[in-house]
């Protein structure tokens, strides 16, 4: 991914909380040299001592995507997150339009899951990370669990490269900056996420509290 300097983000902390926040992604593979993709929820799991992350996830097992699962194989999964329009009338200077965005690239080889209790695992968690135990898959008759595990490709995606960019007019003055959060403060729901992302930073790029 294009990412100029400004815009990149590092972070750990930011990164592992802005997937599993935005944890809807697309998982892109390539069959006979071109790219197919779904989208796909993953659940992010990272390892307390040494850092590294894994993604896991599952496709339906009719979605011939899963043929293009082969071992090792790297593949990607693209995270999106909040954006806006955001037009140069909110400058205090002649400039053009352009969008604030924040994503994140994830990189890794691909593994098919195939132990059932690994399959079971993998299932749980992504319902306990939304359900929050109001829901369980140990609430459900066993044969419609075996039915569903039968219907799925289950992998992991151990991640060697994580890349973000977070562009949110961190090449504007002060005084645009916080003409372009007003802005965005009244408009969608969307918008308003981006607002927000930029008035978290808002200390970080001009050394005043918000």
């Amino acid at each position: 991914m294009y990412i100029p300097k400004r815009y990149e983000e590092t972070d750990p902390q930011l990164l592992n909380d802005f997937i599993d926040k935005n944890n809807f992604g697309i998982l892109i593979s390539l069959q006979n040299g071109l790219p197919v993709a779904t989208h796909i929820p993953f659940t992010l799991l990272v390892n307390k001592t040494d850092g590294s992350r894994r993604l896991l996830g599952h496709i339906s097992r009719a979605n011939p995507q899963w043929k293009t699962f082969h071992e090792n194989e790297t593949v990607l999964v693209i995270f999106g997150g909040p954006h806006a329009y955001i037009s140069p009338r909110w400058y205090n200077h002649t400039n053009v339009p352009t969008w604030n965005y924040m994503a994140v690239h994830a990189y890794g080889p691909l593994r098919v899951i195939t132990e059932d209790a690994d399959l079971r695992h993998l299932l749980n968690l992504l319902v306990d990370q939304h359900e929050n135990g109001a829901y369980s898959m140990e609430s459900l008759p066993e044969e419609m669990i075996q039915k569903q595990i039968k219907g799925i490709v289950a992998f992991e995606i151990p991640i060697t490269e994580l890349q973000a960019s977070f562009k949110l007019s961190q090449n504007r003055d002060e005084e645009s900056y916080h003409n372009v959060i007003r802005e965005l403060e009244g408009q969608d729901d969307t918008a308003r996420q981006v607002a927000a992302e930029m008035k978290a930073r808002t200390n970080s790029l001009f050394g005043i509290q918000e």
